[in-house]
């Protein structure tokens, strides 16, 4: 039985402790946060989509402000690390540095120097590190790649990836509005399809983005142009300036020599392939949601048995330094190269 502790427990700790529950082998025994209504808060906690219903048992987990404590005396299996991305890489550094398994939520860090000392960390530790990049994950967009993958349907001609919804203004302090916290809508909401790009056609050469402020002048609106030696045309366009009533949308329209594949939040049915001949369908996808699986799949790995990584520590940093490279041609207005 893998004994679990949560770092963090706002929407995505929650998230992380119906994952960890719903598994057969695991047990969450310790949450440390350094709110002292945790308890009563846990009862609000939202996010864009998903739900954490699911009481909290508290009687059943020890309790901590301190993590050093919770490292030293909870005799943790792994953790799940979901606090505001600047503390990302001190936080994993530590718990490798005490022989403990760490899932880190997304991004991995701010910076590709932090992401770097992560993954000297882990390899200095021999101790599993995982990013969540739970799109990855996500049955749909999983069944699309194998789908892209398989080439049944031919080359990749276009590709647009859309996520986009109101200001996540639900965190407790207000810290994903806060840049040197979250990195803002680039790096902390953007980034899910940044990461899939990658995922599904490898680094970009170059990218060129465009953005849109607000009034304090922080970006709240993204969209990017992967540049790659082919000729296919990969965009990606994020926001947090929707109104709240617009909810929220995560979509993609990939457009292949023979076939489109689509996906929408927002529609019905919300998966569909359209080939060039015959009438669409919806292909049948693996059950569950991208934070279960990947959650499921780093148990696994930590248990021992052998599976194949579905992302590495260098694709998680890569990521990052695409990103970067999205916001510093943000602000210049000009293409940027990466390699």
């Amino acid at each position: 039985m893998l004994k679990v502790g949560i770092i963090g427990f706002g929407f995505m700790g929650q998230m992380h402790y119906k994952c960890w529950r719903a598994l057969e082998d695991a047990e969450v025994v310790a949450v440390c946060d350094v709110n002292p209504n945790i308890e009563e808060d846990t009862k609000r906690a939202v996010g864009n989509i998903g739900d954490t219903e699911e009481a909290v048992d508290f009687s059943s987990l020890r309790l901590y402000t301190d993590f050093e404590e919770m490292l030293k005396s909870a005799e943790l299996d792994a953790v799940s690390i979901t606090l505001p991305t600047s503390l990302h890489a001190d936080f994993s550094i530590k718990a490798l540095a005490a022989g403990v398994n760490v899932f880190c939520e997304k991004p991995m860090a701010l910076n590709v120097e932090d992401c770097e000392r992560m993954i000297a960390e882990a390899n200095r530790s021999g101790k599993v590190l995982q990013i969540g990049h739970c799109i990855r994950f996500w049955p749909e967009y999983a069944k699309a790649k194998q789908i892209v993958d398989g080439g049944e349907y031919g080359r990749v001609i276009a590709a647009t990836f859309q996520r986009l919804g109101a200001a996540p203004t639900w965190s407790k302090d207000n810290w994903f509005m806060d840049e040197k916290r979250s990195g803002g809508v680039a790096l902390d909401l953007h980034i899910h399809d940044t990461d899939f790009v990658q995922y599904l056609f490898g680094m970009p050469r170059a990218v060129c983005s465009f953005g849109a402020k607000d009034p304090g002048g922080g970006l709240v609106h993204i969209v990017t142009q992967y540049l790659y030696d082919d000729d296919k045309v990969v965009t990606a366009e994020g926001g947090w300036a929707m109104m709240p009533t617009f909810g929220f949308e995560m979509s993609f329209n990939i457009v292949l020599a023979k076939a489109t594949i689509v996906y929408d939040l927002t529609r019905e049915p919300t998966f569909k392939v359209c080939p060039a001949e015959g009438e669409a369908f919806t292909p049948k996808v693996q059950e569950g949601d991208g934070w279960f699986l990947e959650i499921a799949h780093f148990a696994k790995a930590i248990s021992g048995e052998k599976v194949e990584p579905i992302t590495t520590l260098e694709q998680s940093r890569d990521s990052v330094r695409i990103v970067e490279a999205e916001k510093k041609s943000a602000a210049k207005m000009e293409k940027v190269s990466i390699r």
